[in-house]
């Protein structure tokens, strides 16, 4: 075995990948930075992440060859970082390599001077042309080490401006066109056949559907809803969806979801139970309903620690080669399923649209349930038992290959997005089973990685918490809090989400902005700050956090938290219909602005049983507060003289202003209807 290097006592499963490559990978901190100084040494910056194929590729190929190496520890301080540990290192290296280069990805690798100011970097290098630009730059460094002192400063100062959003005057009020223009621009990227944005690679952007799907409802755009019903048929459908396992792939290579990039990633799956509940919410489609519980499932059985919070990821390789463990050759399934294989083929396209390359399929449908069921002539539910079946018995055998390598971090942003899935999915279907989920991972964070002032941490191996939590840690935590405390109505999640907000208001904000910083004040300063705020396929930690001040503001009563919220989307106004599609989270906070936004109060016996009529709708410019009793709305002064003895009473209030009271359901929801006019 290679001699360790100094990676040895890391967490991080991609770091420890690295542990026993040649070259004398450092993690990132004080001791290799002291060394690059004591040395004179630039530092090499090498980030990825353990589902990476590329990085994987360029480890083999340079990382694990000793020539390679050689050069590397001769003239650079090796430094490697999991950019889903440490993403503040991770933006501010990539920001520069992309100034530099154009482009970005992963692997990313960059040149930086001892004290952490980049100069030059890129991605993923062959190995011959790996060589060459190690001994370039060496000699760039030491030979016109003046120059590079310059374009270090000059690449850090563009990466410092790149990001920043300087707080002005109000602009004007915010109005349904700009709104209405948003989802124009958005849907002119949009896919009419095969749903999703145009080209390929295709990724599932939830936040995008989400969007589209809020404007079509609440303003009438069937073409919209349409554009998000194809969009998720072909994702459900599609070779990028584990059609016997649940779950989703990262994304898909091609323009018709067929070929994934096999990674999965805790992110997208909670983001997308989520999406599939909501949208089943509007359509009553079986399908959706189907690909929110086989997701969880995928998550319980392969995402899921003993503490019943949710791992990272899982890589897209398996023994070396990429989606080896998901895809079949056809004599595979006619051994494992006999005489069941020709109906289970057919319907899974093995040898027609799923067969791939080398003899082997991929599994996807072309039609629904309904309709093969019909050109079957048989009942739709007869074919879902025969695939239930079906896919049990491949599931079985699969379980018995290779499996890809898990990544086991336990991320506080990503397993807040996985329990506000689970709180979406319990709302739409009424299932406790999911609260039940969510409602343990919740607590265990809290038990976990939350200090008594508010502070978080990124993440947990369950005895310890580690790295300082940055703003889509607090941002998205509070967030599932705020959706946890709707479902089940216990007022300390929405305690929490408070506190830890607060925090967030003292240890992140920045004189020259309302935004928000992307790392605390209390956390290492890096040579840049950062500050998050496009959308991608995780939404910008500053619109997550717009949103959640907007819904506490509400909840307690606190008009600064909301005049926060609206100052922050007034400073990215101007960019809202230029780049819709990087900004769709901010979207739904603006729609939050040109419609009619309530607070359904719920009081009495029976309060959270009426709260299920309201969280069976799509009722997306609305909060929930139910409570059975003056205990269980304890600190939250909306429910201040709204018990009514052996009543339960529901109260649709619009900035502080409270209709009359009513006891039925329905009749609130038509009071709310009357207000959108």
């Amino acid at each position: 075995m290679a001699k360790e290097n100094h990676l040895k006592g890391q967490t991080s499963p991609y770091l420890l990948q690295h542990l026993n490559n040649p070259v004398d990978w450092h993690p990132w901190g004080e001791e290799a930075l002291e060394k690059a100084r004591r040395e004179n040494k630039p530092l090499l910056v090498s980030v990825g992440y353990s589902a990476c194929h590329w990085c994987h590729v360029m480890e083999h190929e340079s990382f694990e060859d000793e020539e390679v190496a050689y050069l590397m520890n001769k003239d650079f301080v090796c430094i490697k970082v999991d950019r889903e540990e440490r993403p503040d290192i991770d933006h501010l290296y990539m920001t520069a390599v992309q100034m530099v280069s154009g482009h970005g990805g992963w692997p990313l690798n960059c040149f930086a001077l001892p004290d952490g100011r980049p100069f030059w970097g890129g991605t993923y290098f062959p190995k011959e042309q790996w060589k060459n630009i190690l001994s370039r730059v060496a000699s760039l460094y030491h030979d016109n080490h003046d120059e590079v002192v310059q374009q270090a400063q000059n690449l850090t100062e563009g990466v410092a401006k790149s990001n920043l959003v300087v707080t002005g005057k109000d602009k004007a009020a915010f109005s349904k066109k700009e709104l209405l223009s948003m989802a124009d621009n958005l849907m002119q990227y949009m896919d009419d056949e095969e749903g999703g944005t145009k080209g390929a690679p295709k990724f599932p952007l939830p936040n995008n559907h989400e969007f589209l799907m809020h404007v079509a409802m609440q303003e009438n755009k069937p073409e919209m809803l349409n554009q998000v019903v194809l969009s998720l048929n072909k994702m459900a459908m599609g070779g990028i969806y584990d059609q016997i396992g649940g779950g989703f792939a990262r994304y898909a290579t091609d323009a018709k979801w067929k070929v994934p990039h096999f990674e999965k990633m805790l992110y997208d799956n909670g983001q997308l139970v989520s999406l599939y509940a909501k949208a089943w919410k509007v359509t009553g489609n079986p399908l959706y309903r189907e690909v929110v519980y086989d997701t969880v499932s995928f998550v319980d059985r392969e995402l899921t620690s003993p503490d019943g919070v949710f791992y990272a990821a899982l890589d897209a390789d398996s023994e070396g080669e990429e989606g080896k463990y998901y895809v079949w050759k056809t004599k595979e399934i006619d051994q494992v399923l006999g005489e069941e294989a020709p109906l289970v083929k057919e319907y899974y396209q093995v040898g027609k649209k799923g067969l791939w390359e080398d003899h082997k399929n991929i599994l996807l449908r072309e039609e629904d349930v309904e309709s093969f069921a019909h050109r079957k002539e048989m009942e739709p539910e007869a074919v879902r038992d025969k695939m239930a079946r079906a896919g049990q018995k491949l599931l079985d055998v699969r379980s018995k290959r290779v499996a890809p390598g898990l990544d086991n971090k336990v991320l506080t942003a990503w397993n807040a997005l996985m329990i506000e899935g689970l709180a979406d999915a319990a709302a739409a279907f009424g299932d406790d089973a999911f609260l039940k989920r969510a409602i343990k991972a919740a607590d265990f964070f809290l038990a976990h990685v939350v200090e008594p002032d508010g502070k978080l941490f990124r993440k947990t191996d369950g005895t310890r918490a580690q790295i300082d939590g940055f703003l889509d840690d607090y941002a998205l935590f509070a967030k599932a809090l705020i959706r946890l405390y709707e479902v089940t109505g216990h007022v300390n999640y929405l305690k929490q989400a408070k506190m830890m907000t607060g925090y967030a208001i003292s240890h992140f904000s920045s004189e020259k902005s309302m935004l928000f910083a992307y790392a605390s004040d209390e956390s290492e300063q890096l040579a840049a700050p950062h500050y998050e705020l496009f959308d991608n396929v995780i939404p910008a930690s500053n619109s997550i956090m717009a949103r959640v001040l907007f819904y506490l503001a509400h909840f307690f009563e606190l008009p600064e938290w909301g005049q926060r919220s609206t100052q922050m989307l007034h400073d990215m106004q101007d960019k809202l219909d230029k780049y819709s599609s990087s900004f769709t989270n901010w979207g739904i906070l603006l729609m939050h602005h040109t419609r009619p936004f309530h607070t359904v109060v719920i009081t009495g016996p029976d309060a959270r049983e009426k709260a299920r009529a309201f969280h069976q709708r799509f009722l997306p410019d609305a909060l929930i507060a139910a409570a059975e009793s003056e205990h269980g709305a304890s600190g939250l002064p909306l429910f201040e003289s709204r018990f009514v003895d052996g009543k339960t009473m529901i109260y649709v209030c619009t900035m502080g202003s409270c209709k009359a009271p009513v006891e039925d359901p329905e009749e609130a929801l038509r009071q709310m209807k009357g207000d959108e006019g």
